[in-house]
């Protein structure tokens, strides 16, 4: 477990999301722990690493504290009802069962969340009219017009997923706030979103921690993989392809989805052979309909005029 757990710490340290999406799937597929036991475990641990990177975040001035309000007004108490209602659904068998299938279809939704996310920021560059976008600055931009209604309903749903399946505080709130908030730079969204999270898992970890199935075992052999995986993951961020990563991400968010949902063997390598031949061409498409070349490396040669009439 601590050695599963080293991989994905690095992964969430490349890419910063991941985290439950696949830790919960791993115990459940290859460590036989009950999807309850492995929410509750991951939850907790999450707990204690949240922290660390929303401090980061804090100091470098990329959080919108003004979102953050309104985010956890609706999550931190949706995520302790997510455990309410988990334990409502019944006795510990069709917890379980129940539990598992709806971390498939979060699965799902994480997958398409991290689609949904390069593609619009893929729509965001060529509006700049430029094939590379401009840094982030080191002060936040003038204030924005904050949603209070929408965005306490995605705190609302953010959290009770959550609560549930111990995905979406990363990859689905993520994709929320870049629809709400589109003028968001990259830095302010990731910000946000882990800052607002803290409370977030901590709500829903108290809650596992009252009504789930907490195992102490398993969190800690969490930690003692996850710890150093996350640190070296952020070392690496500077030299990987955090694009790539994001790729794998969402294939083998995909294919734990489809057998968490009780999809044949056969079915599934057909379905995900399918995702794997069409996903680059599909791709190619879009980023010449926005006015990109097919292929990233030959960006450089597209010429700022033409980016500039298709933002037009």
């Amino acid at each position: 477990m601590a050695a599963a757990a080293l991989g994905i710490g690095i992964i969430v340290g490349l890419t910063g999301m991941g985290g439950g999406a696949l830790m919960t799937p791993v115990l459940v597929l290859f460590f036989n722990v009950t999807p309850l036991a492995a929410v509750s475990s991951d939850l907790v641990s999450a707990a204690v690493m949240k922290p660390v990177g929303g401090f980061v975040h804090l100091r470098r001035g990329t959080v919108r504290l003004d979102l953050v309000k309104w985010l956890c007004l609706g999550s931190v108490p949706s995520a302790f009802c997510g455990v309410l209602v988990a334990r409502a659904l019944g006795d510990s068998s069709s917890v379980d069962d129940a539990v598992q299938k709806a971390l498939g279809v979060a699965l799902i939704l994480a997958a398409s969340g991290l689609f949904f996310r390069a593609y619009l920021r893929l729509a965001e560059r060529a509006r700049h009219g430029d094939a590379s976008r401009e840094p982030d600055p080191k002060e936040l931009p003038e204030n924005i017009t904050i949603r209070k209604a929408p965005t306490i309903a995605v705190g609302v749903v953010g959290g009770l997923v959550v609560g549930m399946t111990s995905v979406g505080s990363g990859s689905l709130m993520i994709v929320a706030l870049m629809l709400l908030y589109p003028t968001l730079r990259a830095s302010e969204l990731v910000g946000t979103d882990l800052v607002q999270a803290v409370p977030l898992v901590a709500s829903a970890a108290i809650g596992h921690l009252i009504f789930g199935d907490f195992q102490l075992g398993i969190t800690s052999a969490l930690l003692v993989g996850s710890i150093p995986g996350a640190y070296i993951g952020a070392k690496l961020s500077t030299r990987l392809s955090g694009a790539l990563i994001r790729r794998a991400l969402a294939f083998v968010l995909l294919a734990s989805a489809l057998k968490l949902l009780g999809v044949d063997t056969a079915l599934t390598a057909v379905l995900l052979l399918a995702v794997a031949v069409l996903a680059g061409p599909v791709w190619m498409l879009l980023r010449k309909r926005h006015g990109f070349p097919a292929l990233p490396r030959h960006e450089a040669a597209v010429p700022a005029a033409q980016l500039e009439h298709v933002a037009a």
